[in-house]
């Protein structure tokens, strides 16, 4: 059993805040979209998006156990690959949402398109568990934050609602996404 320390946490918790960024634009989208949902969808997504971002992860670290003493010799510049790629990925997104917002879908929100939408914003998570198994990392412990800051997050986007899509918007994605390079760059550097 491994020990979990202050700088793990900490980065864990950065990590899973920076993998909710798509989870927290989705969830003030649907909201600015359908502002009369129902309660049990206004918690459900919360829910849904947390449970597939911590899920993911261990998918991918399933994935790349399997494969992980092929790249274990190269493991931070996998990471690095990997996490620039993710974090690359959702700045483009991001900015291309800024220059092109996009309109409200005319249906409602059903919770087919809820699990259809936590499946996709759960997609980077998936790459992020492949990295963690090239750095041996505490599965249990990343993928516990991931979905406890990716509930907590989506909880004060609803809570926040329209102020803080106003001020924010895609920009909070572009964090993220620097924030997972960013993460990368440390794994290659060995620190």
């Amino acid at each position: 059993m491994s020990v979990i320390t202050a700088a793990a946490l900490a980065e864990s918790t950065v990590l899973g805040i920076a993998l909710a960024m798509d989870a927290m634009a989705v969830t003030l989208s649907n909201s600015l979209c359908e502002p009369d949902m129902p309660l049990s969808k206004k918690f459900g997504m919360p829910v849904a998006f947390a449970l597939f971002q911590m899920m993911m992860p261990v998918f991918g670290y399933l994935g790349g156990t399997l494969i992980a003493e092929y790249i274990e010799r190269y493991a931070g510049i996998v990471s690095l690959v990997i996490l620039a790629f993710v974090g690359g990925k959702m700045i483009v997104e991001a900015v291309r949402e800024l220059r092109e917002p996009e309109a409200c879908p005319a249906a409602r929100l059903t919770w087919a398109t809820i699990g259809m939408e936590a499946v996709a914003t759960a997609i980077d998570a998936f790459v992020v568990g492949v990295s963690f198994a090239a750095e041996c990392k505490d599965v249990v412990l990343y993928c516990g934050m991931i979905g406890v800051t990716t509930l907590v997050c989506c909880l004060l986007v609803l809570a926040l609602g329209r102020k803080l899509g106003e001020r924010f918007g895609a920009r909070a994605e572009v964090v993220g996404g620097i924030v997972l390079i960013l993460i990368g760059v440390k794994a290659f550097l060995g620190l």
